[in-house]
């Protein structure tokens, strides 16, 4: 029963015990028949909140003080982990973290679609627990005491300075410590709010500063009389474009074997864990098992990261991308490794099985959506069936909705397997296969 004593905003909990961690990677606990989520806990954390939110049913509180830690609690490697919105979950031993992304990946499959729990394979873990991110999103503050450098607080836009991210690869560690100090002090610091960072396999960096203001080439002398060893450019509001201020206009990675060079451009999609991403192809080539007579369509193809691969042990490809850049990067590595049987279509992936023919009408499919997921494109399977469909995704709950979909239209799931490529965060990246009956 629900208490009558409806709880406040601001309110300060009486002691908690953590039950169990949710998707999303709030800890679980109870208070008066009302479940209340509490991020940053672990499971037995007794605890004291606040609360945030009140609904009929539930509440969401920050966390106050941990009255009696978890024994499967450790102490963050981060100074503001808790308070940044980077990570979630580097108060736990990275062993607890796979075993909660299995756990909650398999229970959101199961409830939500159905399956059999075991379709739903064990966790492959990441072959770095740090210093992993390649790409990242640096938010920016000009502030009394400085330029600021970090990542929004939960659901704030209030930047947490940082001055070193465990997660992100030392390289861009050193040069957001390089950019920080350009820019402190001078005049342009109140018109920057973000710095794009990335690194490639071959050490190569990149930075793309989000400028507000009308001076684009004094802060191009600024930076450039540092002389950075980077490919540099300024997003400009004002003309709404990059510009190159020096250095290369892409970055590159190395996938297969014998080797494939992927570029890609300065700031467009790119998986932001190298060694997984290199795993997650050689997963989708395994799962695909082509014979060298197949037809392939790989929709959301990026710059070819499945499609070159796939392209080497097919009959032919077709790569589907959105994104004009991405496209031509697609149809340049496509050149530059010498695979001439694949083409590249810049469109949206909705749309596109409806349009394939008999002659091209594709025996395996591969589709890696953005995190709404891919309904429009379930709905077309279930008219125009695919043999093979591999399911790339990074957000279970829209998977496990597009797969109950499929699921109900004749298709079998035949193996789900989470992958973590974000260590100390509660996301999850997975590859599922399915076969049409039809």
């Amino acid at each position: 029963m629900l208490s009558q004593n409806q709880p406040m905003i601001g309110e300060i909990l009486p002691p908690l015990t953590v039950e169990t961690l949710v998707n999303g990677g709030a800890g679980l606990a109870r208070y008066e028949g009302r479940v209340v989520f509490i991020p940053h806990t672990a499971v037995g954390d007794i605890i004291s909140c606040r609360v945030t939110k009140v609904k009929k049913k539930f509440l969401e509180a920050v966390l106050c003080e941990i009255i009696q830690p978890s024994l499967a609690r450790r102490q963050p490697l981060c100074p503001v982990a808790g308070d940044c919105g980077g990570c979630q979950w580097q108060h736990l031993p990275y062993s607890e973290q796979l075993s909660w992304k299995e756990s909650l990946f398999r229970e959101t499959l199961i409830h939500q679609c159905g399956v059999d729990a075991a379709k739903v394979l064990p966790i492959i873990p990441a072959t770095k627990e740090w210093n992993y991110r390649s790409r990242v999103q640096v938010k920016c503050h000009n502030t009394q005491a400085g330029f600021v450098t970090g990542f929004y607080r939960p659901k704030s836009h209030r930047v947490v300075s940082i001055n070193e991210c465990p997660i992100i690869a030392p390289e861009l560690n050193a040069l957001l410590n390089q950019l920080r100090i350009s820019i402190d002090c001078t005049v342009f610091a109140n018109d920057i709010s973000q710095i794009d960072l990335g690194v490639d396999d071959c050490g190569c960096r990149s930075a793309v500063i989000h400028y507000s203001g009308r001076d684009v080439d004094a802060l191009s002398k600024l930076i450039n009389k540092n002389e950075l060893a980077v490919a540099l450019f300024i997003k400009s509001i004002t003309v709404k474009r990059m510009k190159n201020i020096h250095g290369n206009d892409s970055l590159q990675i190395v996938v297969d074997q014998p080797p494939i060079l992927l570029k890609y451009a300065v700031g467009s999609f790119s998986q932001i864990n190298l060694e997984q991403n290199r795993l997650l192809i050689e997963s989708v080539l395994n799962l695909a098992k082509l014979t060298g007579s197949d037809q392939v369509l790989d929709l959301y193809c990026g710059m070819g990261n499945f499609s070159l691969p796939l392209a080497r042990r097919a009959k032919h490809v077709i790569g589907v991308e959105e994104s004009t850049a991405s496209i031509n990067m697609a149809r340049s590595n496509a050149r530059q490794n010498q695979i001439e049987n694949v083409e590249f279509y810049n469109q949206s992936a909705e749309g596109t099985l409806g349009c394939c023919t008999s002659d091209d009408h594709p025996d395996v499919l591969i589709l890696d959506p953005p995190r709404s997921g891919a309904l429009a494109t379930m709905k077309e399977l279930a008219g125009k069936p695919v043999k093979k469909v591999i399911y790339v995704s990074c957000d279970p709950q829209t998977l496990a909705r597009d797969l109950k979909f499929l699921v109900n239209s004749g298709y079998e799931l035949l193996t789900s397997t989470p992958i973590d490529m974000f260590p100390q965060t509660h996301h999850c990246e997975s590859i599922s296969l399915l076969q049409s009956h039809s």
